[in-house]
């Protein structure tokens, strides 16, 4: 989906998922809006007016939702290798690259890594806006939006006794059960 994005971690390989971005307009206003239930005013015209602020009003009409509730689904086959996944929105990846990420991941004990993340990327926004970090952090959050992005990060390790040793099948090495992650954005084999 628009602003979300995974990243499987073996240091320094990974894999990314965007979703195809739309044209004009509709580009420049939803290019940083994820496929929520809200934002009804993308999703049909008749909400497209007041009381809706005039900025995010659409100045053309248009018939089919630029938003839809219909998830972007990848595949990726995981590999005795991988170790874990970054499930994180588009606050954490607008400041931290991937190989950044997966650094914090790697030397961070498992125990409060997506905090971790967090933190580096919240310096991160910090120092773009010329700021301190402890100043950041005491702004209120409808102000703070102005500052940075929702940051939203899981962080799944995979054991390696789950992960098959065998590209033709799904199925965990030991345990015998299938290994599937499934959410809004993407499924796992």
């Amino acid at each position: 989906m628009a602003g979300f994005r995974f990243w499987v971690g073996v240091g320094v390989a990974g894999f990314r998922v965007w979703d195809k971005g739309v044209g004009g307009d509709r580009q420049r206003l939803a290019s940083r809006i994820s496929r929520s239930i809200g934002d009804a005013y993308f999703k049909r015209w008749e909400f497209n007016r007041e009381p809706l602020l005039p900025k995010f009003r659409l100045s053309k009409p248009f018939h089919t939702p630029i938003l839809k509730a219909e998830p972007s689904i990848h595949v990726h086959k995981l590999l005795p290798e991988d170790q874990f996944i970054i499930f994180a929105s588009d606050g954490l990846w607008e400041h931290l690259t991937n190989q950044e990420a997966v650094e914090i991941v790697n030397t961070c004990p498992r125990n409060g890594v997506a905090r971790k993340l967090m933190k580096a990327a919240l310096h991160e926004a910090a120092k773009k806006r010329e700021m301190r970090y402890s100043d950041l952090i005491k702004i209120e959050g409808g102000v703070r939006r102005h500052f940075h992005d929702d940051i939203s990060i899981i962080v799944l390790f995979l054991d390696d006794h789950f992960v098959s040793n065998n590209n033709n099948s799904n199925r965990a090495s030991s345990r015998g059960q299938a290994l599937s992650i499934k959410g809004g954005a993407s499924t796992l084999r």
